[in-house]
């Protein structure tokens, strides 16, 4: 398995400062995240985005994916949503990334209505991501917390190119066990995002390892599975400005990750 960092635990950092955090802690990639106070997001130019490629492929650090606000199961018209993936995806092919993130977000709506809608748009867009080599991932997160939930949407969607990101948070506060998940997820996985909090009622972001998500349980079975993909540290930084820096966590984290892997071999 290969390890990557989300720039959500680092919001604002220039892309030059994000691949010296990656290369100086051993990190294979980068998740970045795709919003309008980032660096680089859908309103960035070409050129630019050619030149940020060029500085993640010199440093042999690889974007693994990009992390979009989509919410493919919200109410209202299909277009913007379709429109805002597209541009995700198209973000994705400049800077050499295989995956989208989206969210759910249906919420607001019936659950057969919710993943109706979800599975419409996500076959819609699975269509376009294909013919340029990129993957539409559905995130475990608000109205499809779990590996159930998200599974009610991307089995009718059946496309190679509408995939999964597991967060091991959601899908825990969601009451689902590691294999339970897994086995929901597995024909449709893209990546797996890890993190730790102190409890269900607090979830401020802690080292990995100092809380309580079954991070040993998660990858051990990962492994025994044979499955060979990224595990990204989403590190919620932007959202929680008591948590401690991401960058002085990186290193412990890293090494934390890799003996998780050591013991699960």
């Amino acid at each position: 398995m290969k390890l990557a960092f989300s720039t959500l635990g680092v919001p604002g950092l220039p892309v030059p400062d994000v691949i010296r955090l990656a290369t100086t802690h051993g990190y294979h990639g980068v998740e970045l995240r795709a919003h309008p106070e980032e660096p680089v997001h859908t309103g960035t130019g070409h050129g630019e985005r050619a030149e940020v490629a060029a500085q993640f492929d010199l440093a042999g650090i690889e974007v693994a994916g990009i992390a979009g606000y989509a919410r493919v199961a919200a109410p209202g018209d299909d277009a913007p949503v379709l429109a805002e993936i597209r541009d995700l995806v198209d973000l994705a092919r400049d800077l050499g990334a295989p995956f989208v993130r989206v969210f759910p977000g249906g919420s607001e709506q019936p659950r057969e209505e919710a993943d109706a809608t979800a599975a419409r748009r996500l076959g819609t867009a699975a269509e376009y991501a294909a013919d340029l080599g990129v993957r539409v991932l559905l995130e475990t997160h608000d109205s499809h917390r779990t590996g159930g939930d998200a599974i009610r949407v991307l089995g009718p969607v059946g496309h190679r190119s509408a995939g999964a990101l597991w967060d091991v948070m959601h899908t825990w506060l969601g009451g689902e066990q590691p294999a339970e998940t897994y086995a929901a997820l597995s024909p449709h996985l893209g990546y797996v995002q890890v993190k730790d909090i102190a409890s269900p009622e607090d979830t401020t972001p802690l080292p990995l390892g100092a809380g309580v998500l079954p991070l040993t349980e998660c990858v051990d079975l990962l492994s025994r599975e044979g499955w060979d993909g990224w595990l990204c540290w989403e590190y919620e930084k932007r959202w929680y400005e008591s948590a401690a820096p991401l960058e002085s966590l990186l290193g412990p984290g890293r090494e934390h990750l890799a003996r998780l892997l050591n013991e699960s071999a």
